[in-house]
């Protein structure tokens, strides 16, 4: 076997761990947007998948492409999301008609080995999954099918602007790193210096978020950018979930002016209130993290945020 045969064969063989391809505006790309072609499996738990069911909502697009939200548990770890119509604002896969999340990677990936996780941007008329990346699936919601937004307002939304992607794509990296994936750090740490070290990291980021927001609208200036929703989802999680169950508890949201009146603008959005719901979200994280909440003990507090409450950043910081 030649060195080139070797190589390929070892390509062949590499683990597929994610699904990356791209819908794009162009009627001659290989999934070109459609209405009525594309669906999305989310969950309302999920910060990540939440990234793509506000910038759904946000773009006008729930009448273009047809979404199931899966159960807010996970009793089978190996099998994972689950379809349970009948539950609180869960869903039927009213696509494949398959019963776990698990089988339809199976279906489309055989492949796959990585882990089976939501969102899942779904081609019905292929009979693939397009991508299970949710930065990717916001990006794609955001620029790519324009031509079926609900209005001409929605059409002119873009959160990732031509003179902007530099710092979109630097601050992307920034809260991912620090925050997106900051909490997790600390709630999963299993030595003192690793939770030491996140929290730090949580913490610094929130601070300085903290004080960008004290002047401008949003952390890039004037304008939403995708970062703005990063933030958001999980700043929207922060009190109900991260503060207690993640030992992300130095200070709450509310202990942050700017970046809780923020919050409180996303959310009071058109339609981005149904994409933040608390019985899913309070449910979810204690009982799927078993091994920092062992007992699935569901608690108390803290006592529920007032999203609806005036934010004043329109005016704030009106032109």
């Amino acid at each position: 076997m030649t060195s080139m045969d070797a190589s390929e064969t070892e390509a062949k063989r590499a683990p597929v761990t994610s699904i990356r391809e791209w819908v794009r505006a162009d009627p001659d790309s290989e999934f070109p947007a459609e209405s009525g072609r594309y669906h999305l499996y989310l969950s309302l738990a999920c910060p990540f998948a939440s990234r793509a069911y506000f910038m759904l909502v946000h773009k006008g697009l729930e009448n273009v492409i047809s979404k199931s939200i899966v159960h807010y548990l996970r009793p089978d770890a190996e099998k994972g999301w689950e379809f349970t119509p009948g539950h609180y604002r869960t869903d039927a896969d009213t696509v494949n008609g398959k019963k776990y999340m698990r089988e339809i990677y199976e279906m489309c990936a055989p492949e796959y080995s990585g882990r089976i996780t939501v969102p899942v941007f779904f081609d019905k008329k292929m009979k693939r999954i397009v991508s299970t990346e949710s930065g990717d699936i916001l990006r794609m919601l955001s620029t790519e099918f324009n031509a079926f937004c609900e209005t001409d307002e929605q059409r002119q939304i873009d959160l990732y602007p031509e003179g902007l992607r530099d710092s979109v794509d630097e601050m992307n990296t920034f809260i991912g790193d620090a925050i997106n994936s900051g909490v997790y750090g600390c709630g999963l740490a299993t030595v003192q210096e690793k939770y030491d070290a996140s929290a730090e990291k949580l913490f610094s980021a929130l601070d300085k978020l903290e004080d960008v927001l004290s002047k401008s609208r949003y952390i890039l200036g004037d304008r939403m950018t995708e970062s703005d929703v990063r933030l958001f989802t999980s700043l929207a999680r922060f009190d109900m979930v991260y503060h207690g169950l993640f030992k992300c508890n130095k200070r709450r949201l509310v202990d942050y002016p700017n970046l809780w009146a923020f919050t409180r603008d996303l959310y009071q959005l058109p339609g981005i209130d149904a994409t933040v719901d608390r019985f899913h979200i309070e449910t979810h994280y204690p009982s799927v993290f078993k091994q920092i909440n062992p007992h699935g003990i569901i608690s108390i507090g803290p006592q529920p945020l007032d999203f609806n409450a005036p934010h004043g950043r329109d005016t704030q910081f009106s032109a």
